[in-house]
């Protein structure tokens, strides 16, 4: 079972992670290979990243020779879920109600979005 990460996904970690989840496991070189050249940090910033990812239960390696290889024990809608409850507590006070008026008294969501919340409410709300 995973262990319980202690902070959702910076920017950088998430940019790895999104390459290990459309990969599948990956080595290190691996990793570099797939962030667009003009973008790519050192292998050695990767491979720190890794194992940083590693410490907070986002993935797990094996030793395959001398290449770790990192697979994902996070699922995206799981760090999705915690980066959201996170913003939910810093912004919001703690109440998902809070960020949902926020999005709907915005300028955030078309028509059809609203629509589709709406419709979701009512699925919810005839939910036993």
């Amino acid at each position: 079972m995973a262990r319980r990460r202690s902070v959702p996904l910076t920017e950088v970690e998430l940019r790895l992670m999104e390459i290990v989840w459309a990969a599948g496991p990956a080595t290190v070189a691996q990793i570099v290979e797939a962030i667009p050249a003009e973008e790519r940090p050192a292998y050695n910033t990767v491979q720190t990243m890794m194992k940083i990812l590693e410490r907070k239960g986002y993935v797990q390696h094996r030793a395959e020779g001398r290449a770790f290889v990192y697979k994902a024990i996070v699922d995206r809608d799981s760090a999705a879920r915690t980066a959201l409850s996170q913003v939910v507590q810093r912004f919001f006070g703690g109440s998902p109600r809070a960020l949902a008026l926020n999005l709907v008294e915005g300028d955030h969501l078309s028509q059809d979005d609203l629509d589709e919340i709406r419709r979701t409410i009512a699925r919810a709300k005839d939910e036993p």
